[in-house]
């Protein structure tokens, strides 16, 4: 047990070092999730440009320009 504590206390700078670590993982979680957010919102605005690019191809006005 005296080796895990040892280990947490990281050689008296555990109050440097795990605060060090919990910021490094909050910025890493706030990170991924605004890129998935991100992403979702790009596939949104694909999809619908997609759709949107279907419907004009298939204008019969548009055919003879």
């Amino acid at each position: 047990m005296s080796a895990i504590s040892t280990f947490l206390d990281m050689g008296g700078r555990a109050a440097f070092v795990w605060p060090a670590y919990g910021i490094t993982a909050l910025v890493l979680i706030g990170l991924l999730v605004q890129s998935v957010r991100t992403m979702r919102a790009r596939e949104r605005e694909l999809g619908a440009s997609e759709r949107g690019g279907r419907r004009r191809e298939r204008d019969p006005g548009s055919a003879g320009k």
